[in-house]
C-alpha cells in the first residue's frame, strides 16, 4: 500500500499577473497590444478631463488604426461609484466588447474593472465585494493611467463605492488584474498639480504600507522598495520641473511598482483612516492617506518588527531611520502643497469617535502590522489634528 505524502510549500511561487509595457510614447502601441490578445471590438473606459486632454481619441485613433472596432464611454467620475459602473455596464451592453480598455487615472481603470466584472458574470457590484466571487471567464482589460499614483493598472481590485452610503468596496477577483499596463509617461504631463500631487502621495503611501503589512513578503517588498526609492526621489522633481519627462516615468514605473506590491501582499492603517475621511467629508483619497501617514508609521514604530522594517525602508533610501521616514512623508505633503493636519483641512475634530469606528472596520486594517482598534484610530485622528503624535 503506497504513502500518499503531502509536499511541503515552496519558498517562492510568483507569476506576475501584469505585462508592463513602459516608454515616452508607449500609446502609439495601444492597438496592436489589443490585437495581440485577439480583440475585434474594444470600448474605451475614460473620463471627461482625459477626453478633454485629448488622450480619450488618442486611445481610439490607435485602436482604429489597428483595424478593430471601438468605442469610448467616458463618463467617469472621480471616485467612481456604482452609478458609473452601471452606466458603463450598459454602454458594454449595447456594444458588446470582446476587450476593455480603462484609460486614465484610477477612477476610469477602477470602474472598467468593475463594468468587467458585471458584464461577465452579472449581478450588481455588491455582488463582487471582497474577493474571487466572479465564476465566468472575464473580458481581457488593458490599463492606461494618465495619472502616477492609484496603481490600479497593476492590481485585480477595484474600489467602487456604494452611490448611497458613499463608502468604498474593494471587489477583486485574480480574472480581474490588467493583462497590461501601458505607462507613457507623456499623458501624465496633463495632469492638474493637484491631481499629480495627490496620485503621487498615494503612491507613496502604498510602497510604505505594503512593505511593513502583515502580508509583505519578498517579492512585495522587492516592489514596494523599489518604488519607495523611485517616488520619493521623483516628487520633488515633477513639482518643482512639471516637464520634466524621466521624473513623470519615474513617478508612473513607481506607482506600477507600488501596484504590484500591493498585490502580493495588502496595505493598513492609513488608508483605513483615510477611508472615512473620503467619505464623510470628501477629503481627496491622496490627501488624506498622506496626511495620516506619518501618524500610523509611529504608531506602528512602537512595534519592534515594524520598527525595523520601517528603519530598513528608510536606510534603502538613503534615510536614517524611522522618524525621518516620517518627516519626509509630512515634508513632501507641504511641497506638494498639501494640508499636513486635519485643523488645516476644517475637519470637525468631535467627529474622530464617530470615524474610528469606521476606519477600524476597514479590510485593510486587519493587515496593519500592529494590531489596532478602533480606540487607536481615534488617537490617531486626533494627533493628525493636532500634527502631533
Amino acid at each position: 500500500m503506497s504513502t500518499i505524502t503531502t509536499p511541503t510549500p515552496t519558498d517562492l511561487d510568483h507569476t506576475p499577473g501584469t505585462r508592463l509595457v513602459f516608454g515616452d510614447g508607449a500609446l502609439e502601441h495601444l492597438g496592436n497590444l489589443c490585437a495581440e490578445h485577439g480583440a475585434n471590438r474594444v470600448m474605451i473606459i475614460s473620463d471627461p478631463g482625459v477626453t478633454r486632454a485629448g488622450h480619450t481619441d488618442r486611445g481610439l485613433t490607435n485602436v482604429l488604426a489597428a483595424g478593430l472596432e471601438a468605442t469610448t464611454f467616458a463618463s467617469v467620475h472621480e471616485n467612481p461609484s456604482t452609478a458609473d459602473v452601471d452606466a458603463a455596464v450598459q454602454a458594454a451592453n449595447d456594444f458588446k466588447p470582446d476587450l476593455l480598455i480603462g484609460l486614465g487615472g484610477g477612477s476610469a481603470i477602477d470602474t472598467a474593472k468593475g463594468c468587467n466584472f458585471i458584464y461577465t458574470n452579472g449581478g450588481v457590484m455588491a455582488d463582487y465585494h471582497h474577493s474571487d466571487k466572479p465564476v465566468e471567464k472575464m473580458l481581457p482589460l488593458i490599463a492606461v493611467p494618465t495619472t502616477h499614483g492609484t496603481g490600479s493598472e497593476a492590481q485585480s481590485y477595484a474600489l467602487i463605492a456604494d452611490q448611497d452610503t458613499h463608502m468604498k468596496m474593494a471587489c477583486g477577483d485574480p480574472k480581474a488584474l490588467p493583462v497590461i499596463a501601458l505607462l507613457d509617461p507623456s499623458l501624465t504631463l496633463t495632469q492638474p498639480d493637484s491631481v499629480a500631487a495627490c496620485t503621487s502621495i498615494d503612491a507613496i503611501t502604498h510602497a510604505v504600507e505594503s512593505y511593513v503589512c502583515t502580508r509583505r513578503n519578498d517579492i512585495s517588498m522587492r516592489y514596494a522598495a523599489e518604488s519607495f526609492v523611485l517616488t520619493v526621489n521623483a516628487l520633488p522633481k515633477v513639482l518643482d520641473e512639471p516637464s520634466n519627462i524621466k521624473a513623470r516615468g519615474d513617478m508612473l514605473l513607481g506607482a506600477a511598482y507600488a501596484g504590484l506590491a500591493i498585490e502580493n501582499s495588502m496595505l493598513g492603517a492609513a488608508h483605513s483612516c483615510a477611508n472615512p475621511l473620503t467619505a464623510e467629508f470628501g477629503t481627496i483619497h491622496g490627501q488624506a492617506v498622506g496626511l495620516m501617514l506619518p501618524h500610523v508609521i509611529r504608531f506602528n514604530s512602537q512595534d519592534a518588527v515594524a520598527k525595523a522594517s520601517y528603519n530598513t525602508l528608510a536606510e534603502y533610501a538613503g534615510m536614517s531611520g524611522v522618524e525621518e521616514l516620517a518627516e519626509t512623508i509630512t515634508k513632501l505633503l507641504g511641497q506638494a502643497g498639501l494640508k499636513t493636519t486635519l485643523a488645516d483641512l476644517d475637519i470637525d475634530p468631535t467627529s474622530f469617535r464617530e470615524l474610528a469606528p469606521k476606519a477600524a472596520g476597514q479590510w485593510t486594517a486587519n493587515f496593519n502590522p500592529r494590531e489596532i482598534k478602533a480606540d487607536d484610530f481615534e488617537a490617531l485622528y486626533n494627533a493628525a489634528y493636532g500634527g502631533q503624535v
